[in-house]
């Protein structure tokens, strides 16, 4: 305190003129409206400033559950999607059309595997979320793979880079359609098989699923032919397709649940036994 009190005592001269020159100074500004219109000016522009910074600061920060909230924005519409009939117009969704053929569910990848023979991915959804096996997970741009196997909070996805991966797709303009495999190669690429020569490929064409399973609906992107040529037997076409999927680069999933599976492959035996 005595030093604060020496502190006024050795520095009274200077501290009386800042105290007056600051009345001087909001004298001025109050009775001059040019002044005063300066000033609030001069005030916003600092202020302003600093509360931009800080909102720019505060959405870096909050990244993380805005994503999360549109992730779930996204499987909300992509449920709406799955489940309506009138597909060619994707603006306009008839609640009268509305089917409940798919559930749909948000995860996200925990552990990825793009560059060895049989990639798998994790996801942090399992048992307690409803996932169980052979559900199909796709991105917003495209399929990804086919739920392994599940744990009470997390499940095991098989990637379409994945040797041992089959997965019906067909060309999107004709309903020719074969089989996706993976050679093990490039995670950018991946090859459709049995497509039969009488189809109209052309490089640019793109690949969708073919909805000929219980795992996933007709539709879903997967990617564009980048190239084609016949097989050894020369009846069918091998097609390279580059991916729409940056399978090295994936975070937010959507996996997808087809609620007639069950009827379906009670169906299936049934066939099958007879």
């Amino acid at each position: 305190m005595q030093q604060i009190i020496n502190f006024i005592i050795r520095f009274k001269n200077f501290l009386l003129f800042l105290f007056l020159f600051c009345i001087a100074l909001t004298f001025t500004i109050l009775s001059h409206s040019y002044h005063t219109s300066k000033f609030i000016n001069s005030a916003n522009f600092f202020t302003g400033g600093f509360y931009k910074s800080f909102h720019h600061i505060s959405r870096y920060m909050n990244l993380n559950s805005q994503n999360d909230l549109l992730a779930e924005e996204n499987r909300a519409l992509r449920d709406l999607l799955y489940n309506t009939e009138s597909l060619d117009d994707s603006t306009y969704i008839d609640t009268a059309s509305y089917k409940n053929d798919y559930r749909v569910y948000s995860a996200q990848v925990i552990k990825n595997s793009y560059s060895i023979t049989n990639n798998i991915l994790t996801l942090n959804k399992g048992k307690k979320d409803s996932i169980q096996q052979d559900l199909g997970v796709i991105s917003s741009k495209g399929i990804i793979g086919i739920i392994e196997k599940t744990s009470a909070n997390y499940s095991s996805v098989l990637s379409i880079l994945n040797t041992t991966s089959r997965i019906s797709a067909q060309l999107k303009k004709t309903n020719h359609f074969g089989t996706l495999v993976w050679e093990g190669v490039s995670p950018e690429y991946i090859k459709l098989i049995d497509i039969p020569k009488i189809a109209p490929v052309q490089p640019g064409d793109t690949i969708i699923t073919s909805g000929r399973s219980s795992i996933f609906p007709k539709g879903i992107q997967i990617g564009i032919v980048n190239d084609f040529k016949l097989d050894q037997t020369e009846n069918y076409y091998e097609v390279q397709v580059k991916l729409f999927n940056d399978m090295t680069d994936l975070e937010h999933v959507y996996i997808i649940e087809n609620l007639h599976t069950e009827e379906i492959k009670s169906l299936q035996r049934e066939s099958a036994d007879e």
